[in-house]
């Protein structure tokens, strides 16, 4: 069983700056897909971010060149770095997991159900 813990998320003025974590415990696989869904009130979750163990990453349009997804295997953590946020960005944000060689990719964003594992969220809000 995998259980996924994020934290990082929190109030912030529209242009600053916060950084995600996504912390993996149990059995995890060498060959995976981890991605960054966030989800505004009254909106379907939209994935954002991905990654996967061939180092590939891939953004949804609205976050290029402002969030940066990274992971440490040392720590088996997943980060999501964001700068010069916006009120639209005001969301809970949730890491995700597949673990049966998903390849990251813009495909691989709009189909959050072939990720097996979920975190609970961390809420992101910013302000004008």
């Amino acid at each position: 069983q995998v259980q996924l813990v994020e934290s990082g998320g929190g109030s912030v003025q529209a242009g600053g700056s916060l950084t995600l974590s996504c912390a993996a415990s149990g059995s995890t696989s060498s060959d995976y897909c981890m991605a960054w869904f966030r989800q505004a009130p009254g909106e379907e979750r939209e994935g954002i971010a991905c990654t996967d163990d061939d180092g590939r990453t891939t953004y949804r349009d609205s976050v290029k060149g402002r969030f940066t997804i990274s992971k440490d295997n040392s720590k088996n953590t997943l980060y999501l770095h964001m700068i010069n946020l916006k009120v639209d960005d005001t969301a809970m944000y949730s890491c995700a997991l597949n673990v049966y060689g998903l390849a990251c990719s813009a495909t691989a964003l709009l189909r959050r159900e072939q990720f097996n594992y979920w975190g609970q969220g961390t809420q992101v809000t910013v302000s004008a």
